[in-house]
Order: C-alpha cells, then sequence, then structure tokens
C-alpha cells in the first residue's frame, strides 16, 4: 500500500501529531513494508505558522526511518497580517470569521495542493485540525479521487480553535475519521459525523526506552539530589496551566519546603511568560524551579524518571500521551477535569484529576500523593498496567494500517 500523511511538522519537530505521524509512519514501514510519505512543513513549532523570522528546517526531501518526508516552506508573514483581528472578528459574530481564523493559524503552505494531486498514493491521511492544511488535503486527495482520512486531535474546550462548523462538514466528507479517545469520538458523531466512519485508535508510547531507568540516578543526571521533585515534561503553552502550577508551588513548600519543581519541554512564544512567573516567586524559591529547555529525546525517559509526580494540569487535550510516559516509569499523575483527559486519566485509579486553572486543589493533589507514597505508587503501578495493555506505538500503527486497508477497499483510488 502507498500511503501519504499530511502533517503541520515532523520530528525533529516537538508535538503530540508530530510523535503520533513519526511513529504511525514508521511503525506501517517496519511491520507491513509499505511506502510511506510525509508531507510537512519546515517549521520547528506551531509558532513559526504566523510568526516570520524564527528557526526553521530547510526545505525539501530527506529519508528518515525508511519513511519519506518532504518539507515545505510556510508563508508566516501573510498569516501575521491577520494576527490583529485575530481576537474580535470571532466576538462580534463577524461573517466568514472562521475562515480568516484558519488563515491566521496556517499553515500557508504554496505548493500543498498541487503536490497532494501529483503524488502517487492509495489513502491520505491528514491530522490535524484546527490547521489549514487539513482543508487543503482533503480538497486535493477528493480532486483526484482517492481516499482521505482526517485525525483531527480535537480540542473541544478551546472555542476559538474548533467551534467552526466548517471543521464538522471537513469530518462529514471525510472517507473516515480517527479519534484518539471514545470522548472525541462521541463529540464528531454528535456533530454530524457518520457513526460507521469513525473509530478510536487512540496514542502509544516505545516502552523500551524507559524500561530500566534509575529514578535516582535520573535525579543526579539533572542536579536534582534527593530531593522530592514535581515534574511537568511536555509542551510549553498557554493553555498547559504551567501558571496554575507555578502558583501552587508556595502552598506546596509550606509543607515540602525541599520540593523541586522540573519543567521540561522544547522552547515557544510562551516561555517568556512563564519565565516571567516564575520571577514573580521570593528569590530563594526561584532556586527551586529547574528549566530544562529543548531536551534531547533520549533524555525524555530520565526527565519523567526524575520525577515522584508528574502534574500536567492543562485546560484541554485531545488525549495527553505525557500521561501515559509518565506511567511508562510507573508515576502517579494529576491533570484536569475538561475534555478527553477524564477518559485517558482514570481518577482514583491511576491518577488523580482537579480543577482548571485551581491553584490550591492541585496543591492540595500533589501534597496528597507526597504524603500517602504507597498509594502514589500504586497508581503509578496502575497507569502502566493501562500502558503495557493498551497504549503501544506498534499497536496504534496497526490500528491506523487496519482503517486505511478497509477505507482503501471500500473507496479505491480512481
Amino acid at each position: 500500500m502507498k500511503i501519504l500523511h499530511v502533517t503541520q511538522g515532523y520530528t525533529p519537530a516537538v508535538g503530540g501529531t508530530e510523535l503520533l505521524v513519526q511513529k504511525v509512519s514508521e511503525g506501517i514501514v517496519s511491520q507491513f513494508g509499505d511506502e510511506v510519505t510525509v508531507f510537512t512543513t519546515n517549521c520547528f513549532s506551531g509558532d513559526a505558522f504566523y510568526t516570520p523570522g524564527l528557526p526553521t528546517m530547510p526545505t525539501g526531501w530527506e529519508e528518515i526511518n525508511g519513511v519519506r518526508v518532504r518539507r515545505f516552506p510556510v508563508l508566516s508573514r501573510i498569516s501575521r497580517l491577520f494576527y490583529p483581528f485575530r481576537p474580535n472578528l470571532r466576538k462580534l459574530r463577524f461573517p466568514g470569521n472562521q475562515y480568516l481564523r484558519n488563515f491566521y493559524n496556517g499553515p500557508i503552505i504554496p505548493g500543498l495542493a498541487k503536490a497532494i494531486r501529483d503524488a502517487d498514493f492509495d489513502v491520505l491521511m491528514a491530522s490535524s485540525f484546527p490547521l489549514l492544511h487539513m482543508f487543503v488535503a482533503l480538497k486535493a486527495a477528493h480532486q483526484t479521487d482517492r481516499p482521505c482520512v482526517l485525525a483531527g486531535g480535537l480540542h473541544p474546550n478551546d472555542a476559538w480553535g474548533f467551534q467552526r462548523p466548517m471543521i464538522y462538514r471537513a469530518i462529514q466528507q471525510a472517507d473516515h475519521y480517527l479519534a484518539h479517545t471514545e470522548f472525541e469520538a462521541r463529540y464528531v458523531i454528535e456533530r454530524g459525523a457518520h457513526p460507521g466512519k469513525v473509530s478510536v485508535v487512540g496514542l502509544g508510547v516505545d516502552l523500551e526506552p524507559f524500561e530500566n531507568t534509575d529514578p535516582a540516578e535520573a535525579k543526579k543526571s539533572f542536579n536534582l539530589g534527593n530531593w522530592p521533585v514535581i515534574g511537568f515534561i511536555g509542551q510549553l503553552g498557554a493553555h498547559k496551566g504551567l501558571d496554575t502550577l507555578v502558583r501552587a508551588m508556595p502552598l506546596i513548600w509550606r509543607v515540602q519546603p525541599e520540593a523541586r519543581l522540573l519543567i521540561a519541554g522544547a522552547k515557544t512564544l510562551f516561555t517568556e511568560s512563564l519565565e516571567a512567573s516564575i520571577r514573580q516567586l521570593p528569590a530563594p524559591d526561584q532556586e527551586k524551579v529547574i528549566l530544562h529547555y529543548n531536551f534531547a529525546a533520549e533524555d525524555k525517559p530520565k526527565l519523567f524518571a526524575a520525577t515522584d509526580i508528574f502534574a500536567y494540569p492543562s485546560g484541554y487535550e485531545s488525549f495527553g500521551i505525557a500521561f501515559v510516559e509518565a506511567w511508562a516509569v510507573k508515576k502517579p499523575v494529576i491533570g484536569c477535569w475538561g475534555g478527553a483527559v477524564p477518559w485517558v486519566v482514570d481518577a482514583g485509579r491511576n491518577g488523580l484529576l482537579v480543577e482548571y486553572q485551581n491553584e490550591r486543589l492541585l496543591a492540595e493533589a500533589i501534597l496528597q500523593l507526597f504524603g500517602n507514597p504507597n498509594w502514589a505508587r500504586s497508581l503509578g503501578e496502575a497507569g502502566y498496567q493501562k500502558v503495557v495493555t493498551r497504549y503501544n506505538w506498534l499497536e496504534t500503527a496497526r490500528r491506523y494500517r487496519s482503517v486505511y486497508d478497509q477505507v482503501s477497499r471500500t473507496n479505491p483510488a480512481g
């Protein structure tokens, strides 16, 4: 089978969708020997879609672990032109504002539609909404009578991003839709998607790199001594609840003055805001916050191993793959009630859930786990068992490939 994946970023770009498409692409190549091609941008993060001047990767073709990858440049300056209108057009219910939001989000990719029409493939999969390439990929595939599968990665709580009728029309027009959770599947079916054309596939993790990671050695490698560590490892963004986590720390330090907060992720435009919130802490407390930017992929298991409690108080997630990565090293996790997270984290069984942007409840949950180490350990163990049975990348790749096979048989390329 010849498969074309269209996505906003691809390794070494960092992000949940970027990792998903990489692992599915490589998993299909290794298990089935299919020809997998990826069309993507030359951007390291979504910030570059609308921010001229940020570092980018070379454009053109390369091969990564058996996957052919073509990187396209983006027209960030055009997207930036829409920036002044971004917050107001939706509030004013300006006609067509959902389309203008698309041009602000981008990525505007010259030549993508033609490249898709000219490409040789049996089925196309595009991920993720609300980005512009999703609509371009769907239209270009259908213009050449070839099936298109969409993996939306929806964040319904993000009203500005996802309350757009055009998204749900596109899902209805697609040949199949891949949801990360049952929550997402139900959400799109309620908005018109055909139930027979929606599958829940989930995400995964490679357990091998996480095995045999020693917490004491991991702490030592990041200069964390023997201190109790609260960790956040993931994408640094405004909705991820990092400001709440920083505000919770003084409450935690009253009870656990030796605790350290480890924040690790790729630098983004939000980094300035994060550092500003840390500077609001008293100087001695600022030294208890460890920032680890732009870490190498091989350091990720050690970062998770170095934490005692993984806190990821995000406002919305389409899945929350960081929870699975924390479970891979048997860590207890804390998330928020909202979006798909309660469909991944079973509150009281393999983690805790708190109200979004409530630093008091977040601090209480963290202190509960510090005060009950046996309970914390049992939550992490339960999470690990869930990973072993449900969330691994090879199984995820097989599920994607099964859908591709079904779609290509039902809707063969014209």
